[in-house]
């Protein structure tokens, strides 16, 4: 069997949001477990706004952050701990006002075993 950190992919996933929709930001593959390490989301225009951040998966639809606030000119962190992903999870933002909000996901989709 290979070595699971071998098999592993390191992502970044950025987004810059301009629109005040969903964008879905990542889609976890089929046969993959994926550890989101890190969420940030940068405000740069001076002006303080909100974002929502849900999983879905299927017809199910679950709230990660529900209007969040990020301050004006500032960076935050969501994550304290690692969010695990499992086949077919979606990750979507949506910012209050567009063009205010960057994000970018850290994350490692490792591949599931099986054995016999």
């Amino acid at each position: 069997m290979a070595n699971v950190l071998s098999t592993s992919r390191y992502k970044n996933v950025k987004f810059d949001l301009t629109t005040a929709v969903a964008t879905k930001i990542y889609t976890c593959p089929a046969l993959m477990t994926t550890f989101v390490s890190s969420i940030l989301v940068s405000e740069d225009t001076g002006n303080a706004d909100t974002i929502t951040v849900t999983i879905t998966n299927g017809g199910s639809v679950f709230s990660v952050f529900k209007v969040k606030a990020v301050a004006a000119n500032t960076t935050i962190e969501l994550l304290s701990n690692d969010l695990i992903l499992v086949s077919g999870d979606i990750v979507n933002v949506t910012a209050a006002t567009a063009n205010r909000l960057h994000v970018i996901a850290s994350l490692v989709e490792v591949p599931k075993t099986t054995t016999a």
